[in-house]
């Protein structure tokens, strides 16, 4: 009897963001975790600048541990194509992408997350983890998915946009309207980016040019949103049309919020899993991170970030994360195992899911025959 053949994962990590070393730490994981029994696994690494790479030193050549070899060097350098390459010869697509059977895009913040790389594989016609693209684009702008929660009657804290270049011509302007809408402290943020990269908690008005500034270096739109005396609550989502919630859990910042340093450098930080919530707040967060999932038309996977007044208890969404980080300290694999479903089994759901996504999308006609308009 033959052997069941095993399932070709393609991982793709890295990427043009700013949470490129993010990435290669979820993905490490993530690779680590998966069943070699079950999976053949084919590292797809993404330098810098954009240049895609395979083999089996794609890992240690991203994170510095290996040195590429000098024409990869140089072209990682500069380049701008998307032409994939093994070790230091080009291969093919048939022998790159063509022979998966899924991609694990581990892949953070723009450039990965947004529905740039989901729209590639779409065109590829290659099933993978995760929102696709709309789903993934929608959740990564935090202006675009705030405009949706409201629509969909979801509790968001008051919030302005700005665009970058308004604040550079006219500074004073924007300072007075975001004065006039909002009351210290604010947090700034870019519009699309994760990892609480360029976020910045301003308390007074001295503070607020210094960060614009920073978060105006990651997008050309800020979020400028109000801020509160709040508790951290997250809460993970599996799933596609039918979509189920872990256990909520709380973070416990080192720092004043969960900046980024917070959450990779210190180590220090605390999560409370399950989150110490009553039951009515439980209730509120699982639907409200529900009803937002599928209102971004997200798949597969997201976690929902909620902040929780300690004063008043109210409930607000703050973001949903479509491809949620999968480090050693992250919260959203950590939850599913409070659930009951280990980290290696919820790679095997994740998996199956973006199989049963495309093949749902696959019953979708591609063609039109204009006979049949008349």
């Amino acid at each position: 009897m033959n052997e069941k053949r095993k399932i070709r994962v393609g991982v793709l990590f890295g990427g043009k963001s700013g949470e490129h070393e993010v990435s290669l730490t979820s993905a490490q994981n993530v690779m680590a975790a998966m069943d070699k029994s079950k999976y053949e696994i084919v590292p797809i690494g993404i330098t810098k600048t954009g240049l895609w790479l395979t083999g089996e030193k794609v890992m240690a050549q991203l994170t510095g541990a290996a040195e590429m070899p000098p024409q990869l060097a140089a072209r990682a350098a500069s380049s701008r194509s998307l032409t994939p390459f093994l070790d230091d010869s080009v291969v093919t697509r048939d022998a790159a992408l063509g022979a998966l059977d899924v991609i694990f895009p581990v892949l953070h913040g723009p450039m990965g997350e947004d529905g740039t790389v989901q729209g590639l594989l779409e065109l590829a016609d290659l099933p993978y983890v995760g929102c696709g693209v709309l789903g993934s684009a929608a959740s990564m702008d935090k202006v675009v998915a705030k405009d949706i929660f409201r629509a969909h009657g979801i509790p968001v804290l008051p919030y302005i946009t700005v665009l970058r270049k308004t604040w550079v011509a006219e500074p004073d302007t924007v300072r007075a309207q975001i004065e006039s809408a909002l009351a210290y402290p604010v947090f700034v943020k870019p519009a699309n980016m994760g990892s609480s990269v360029g976020i910045s908690k301003v308390h007074a008005a001295d503070e607020l040019a210094a960060a614009m500034d920073e978060a105006a270096q990651y997008d050309r739109r800020l979020l400028v949103e109000q801020g509160i005396n709040a508790r951290e609550i997250e809460i993970s989502i599996l799933g596609n049309d039918d979509p189920q919630s872990s256990v909520p859990g709380e973070v416990v910042p080192s720092r004043e919020f969960y900046s980024y340093a917070a959450k990779y450098i210190d180590g220090d930080s605390k999560l409370l899993i399950p989150a110490p919530l009553e039951p009515e707040q439980t209730a509120a967060v699982k639907k409200y991170a529900i009803v937002a999932f599928l209102a971004l038309d997200c798949s597969g996977l997201a976690r929902v970030d909620f902040l929780l007044d300690r004063e008043s208890g109210k409930v607000y969404l703050n973001e949903v994360n479509a491809m949620p980080g999968f480090t050693k300290i992250s919260m959203y694999p950590k939850l599913w195992a409070a659930s009951g479903l280990g980290y290696s089994a919820l790679i095997d759901r994740l998996i199956e899911l973006a199989l049963e996504r495309h093949a749902e999308r696959k019953k979708n006609r591609t063609d039109f025959n204009v006979s049949e308009a008349t």
